[in-house]
């Protein structure tokens, strides 16, 4: 029997552990591989929100390219940086845009100067908006790690 906060790694029988707020651990790594260990991993309803928010920005940002970092996926366009990243916590999935200062509506959360956050809790998800805000925040210059 898994513990509560470990989850099967797509039926391989590797777990993956979570972390505070269940948040999957997954090792830093570049491509689609590790994303969708990220996204496999999210518990609950997470799991669901994760997949949609993957395939709204495959849509929308073609070539987008994909790594976890700090425990989270990153999405950007090569050459101009990370444009968006999120991370699961209890109640919420945070989807941070890393321009978000510049979107139209401004997402609701952030305190920084560019930075800008949407936090979507269980049935509370605007996909039009979101995909409004992923097509704005893909073509702005992102974040250079």
């Amino acid at each position: 029997m898994k513990s509560d906060n470990s989850h099967s790694d797509r039926g391989k029988g590797k777990a993956v552990k979570l972390l505070a707020g269940g948040n999957p651990q997954i090792a830093k790594a570049d491509g689609d591989v590790p994303v969708q260990e990220y996204i496999e991993a999210m518990p609950g309803w997470k799991r669901d929100l994760g997949k949609r928010l993957d395939a709204l920005i495959v849509e929308h940002v073609p070539n987008v390219k994909k790594a976890v970092k700090w425990n989270s996926p990153f999405y950007g366009v090569e050459g101009n940086g990370w444009f968006l990243g999120f991370h699961v916590f209890t109640h919420y999935v945070k989807v941070s845009f890393f321009r978000g200062a510049l979107l139209r509506p401004t997402p609701k959360g952030g305190t920084g100067k560019d930075a800008r956050w949407v936090d979507i809790r269980e049935d509370d998800f605007d996909e039009a908006q979101m995909a409004s805000w992923i097509k704005q925040v893909a073509v702005l210059p992102g974040w250079l790690s």
